[in-house]
């Protein structure tokens, strides 16, 4: 089995981000929504630690302010994907054949419909894009391959004792899940939640570069790469560059944690 050292120096670089994106308004140098049209698609320097965006806006202050927003979406994202999978796993794992196998078909139609279409509609149908809108949008087309997981360890363990003798007892169907369900299928599926918040950031991160995700006025990650085009034409690299280093940086870091959970995991299920 392939063993994967503990990812300190993930931990330490995703850690250090964070920590800049909470206490954001301390690092920044400036207001990161002021337009200053005297000083556009300026380099780095002294005045501007990584330049101004093509709006005059400062690069340095922007990246805290929009990664706040951009973990925000990720972390709401994936919590309501984890819920929704693990509610639906559960059920599905739970109920009869027939029934089980109905809800496995309309996960699989709905794993069949490429998820940026999804999220496309939905958000059209809830209107303006806002940091939580786009969330809940993405939240609830990605949590399918979870709860196929859940699942699958649900029905290996749904007929054991204390299962039984829960349901017997009178035990309630949310009862069931957090105290004899979820500790058992948890390990199975944390390293899916984990790289859900890196997938959750790379999908805002492509609908705002698509010019379809988050309006202008709302800082994230993915809307400062949403300027790509004008940069690129200015010769002006560190307006993308810059926030897409940070971007690539952070869904590594995640990657790399879920990975070792991953692997750590089926260490453990091979020494059963």
């Amino acid at each position: 089995m392939k063993k994967k050292n503990f990812p300190v120096f993930s931990l330490l670089v995703l850690g250090v981000i964070i920590l800049g994106c909470l206490f954001g308004k301390v690092l920044a140098t400036g207001d990161p929504f002021y337009m200053n049209l005297t000083e556009v698609s300026l380099p780095p320097g002294s005045a501007h630690y990584f330049g101004t965006d093509t709006m005059g806006r400062d690069i340095y202050s922007m990246i805290w302010e929009g990664g706040r927003v951009s973990l925000y979406i990720g972390i709401l994202a994936t919590a309501i994907s984890s819920v929704t999978a693990i509610v639906y796993g559960c059920v599905s794992g739970l109920v009869p054949d027939w029934l089980d196998d109905l809800l496995m078909r309309f996960t699989e139609i709905i794993l069949s419909i490429p998820s940026i279409l999804l999220v496309i509609f939905l958000q059209a149908l809830l209107g303006e894009a806002t940091a939580t809108s786009i969330a809940v949008v993405i939240g609830l087309t990605s949590w399918m391959n979870i709860s196929k997981v859940v699942r699958s360890e649900v029905r290996q363990i749904r007929n054991s004792d204390f299962v039984l003798a829960s349901r017997l007892a009178g035990g309630k169907f949310f009862y069931i899940l957090r105290k004899h369900l979820f500790p058992n299928f948890i390990s199975s599926t944390m390293f899916m939640i984990v790289t859900n918040v890196s997938a959750a950031i790379g999908t805002e991160a492509t609908l705002s570069f698509l010019g379809i995700g988050l309006p202008m006025e709302i800082i994230s990650w993915g809307s400062m790469m949403s300027l790509s085009q004008k940069a690129l034409l200015s010769n002006s690299w560190w307006i993308i560059l810059i926030p897409g280093l940070f971007l690539v940086t952070t869904l590594v870091c995640i990657t790399n944690v879920g990975e070792y959970i991953r692997l750590r995991n089926n260490r453990e299920h091979s020494n059963l």
